[in-house]
């Protein structure tokens, strides 16, 4: 009986994780395009509820009764999975995601290890799609991504590095709480900066959305979906997106401290300081996406190996130093 009803309790805390995770990524579309709307003078999504709060689910809605083609030529099996798989990886690194000092599902020893693996393995559903539809846009599109995303997760590596040295964990709970004195965005500004642009290619966001340009490859690997299929691929991208902001305000922005340790702040409950965080961050994402113009795959494959690498190397050099020489390393 006791098994029984920790299983009941477990379901029920990734059930009260992943509805609000997939209702505030249908909402963050609103929220994209209406920053866009914004940059560009435009009004955006207006017509469909109040403020055009509603066209999120009416896109949904469409995506559902929309029929689902599958080409005649492409390997169906994994056409069938690619999405799937790519939706399923977005949300299962939520899993140790912390909203609190005790607000997580699973507080693991090496939850920045887990996260990290599990974004890596994002790229395979791109992969999965992009070769299963037995076309050449697709397919180029899918070769984009994987060299893409495995470029700019070295950067991300080395970058994660620098606060693990600062630290001493490799806990996210123990990052956050590392950080009550001092965000580690003022010491690691440079980091800060270069994970925000990693992240930016990591998902494949503007300016380094080549893997689903539309001028040169139709869609990319997405180009054979339709209905649901590609609504989960979708699901999947800004799933990933909100992850990678959650995971620029823990290792930079403090998670879930407050801005100051006074009266009306510390008052606030935990996980609405790193909700406000993440907000923030996507934010910066959309205005990034309305006012820089794409990159070409020359300029982005210079800009991971021959700038981003060394420099967060040379970084990891001088944090390390630094630590040593003032005796400030982490007793471990």
């Amino acid at each position: 009986m006791e098994s029984l009803l920790f299983v009941f309790s477990e379901i029920y805390k990734i059930l009260f994780l992943l509805i609000p995770v997939l209702v505030t990524v249908a909402m963050i579309v609103w929220f994209d395009r209406r920053v866009w709307a914004l940059v560009q003078k435009r009004r955006g999504p207006n017509v469909v509820g109040p403020f055009g709060l509603f066209q999120s689910l009416a896109d949904a809605l469409k995506y559902l009764f929309k029929e689902i083609i599958i080409p005649a030529s492409s390997n169906k099996i994994i056409f069938i999975l690619a999405p799937i798989v790519t939706m399923t990886l977005a949300l299962v690194a939520w899993a140790v995601i912390p909203f609190g000092e005790n607000l997580v599902i699973a507080d693991i020893n090496v939850g920045i290890l887990y996260l990290f693996a599990v974004s890596s393995l994002g790229v395979y559903g791109i992969i999965m799609g992009g070769w299963a539809s037995n076309s050449k846009y697709p397919f180029l599109g899918a070769i984009r991504s994987a060299a893409q995303m495995v470029s700019y997760e070295v950067s991300i590596g080395v970058i994660i590095i620098n606060v693990l040295l600062c630290v001493g964990s490799l806990n996210l709970t123990d990052i956050v709480l590392a950080q009550k004195n001092i965000w580690f965005i003022i010491p690691l500004f440079p980091m800060f900066v270069i994970f925000f642009i990693s992240a930016l290619a990591e998902t494949n966001r503007p300016p380094f959305d080549l893997p689903e340009a539309e001028a040169e490859l139709v869609a990319g690997y997405q180009t054979e979906y339709s209905g649901m299929m590609y609504a989960m691929f979708w699901l999947g991208e800004y799933a990933n997106i909100l992850l990678m902001c959650a995971l620029g305000s823990i290792l930079f922005l403090g998670g879930w401290l407050s801005p100051l340790n006074i009266s009306p702040f510390n008052l606030v409950p935990s996980p609405f300081w790193l909700i406000f965080k993440i907000l923030l961050l996507f934010l910066l994402f959309a205005l990034v996406k309305a006012i820089v113009p794409r990159y070409r795959y020359d300029q982005l494959m210079k800009l991971g190996w021959k700038i981003f690498l060394p420099f967060s190397l040379i970084w990891v050099v001088l944090t390390a130093s630094y630590l040593i020489y003032f005796d400030l390393l982490p007793k471990v």
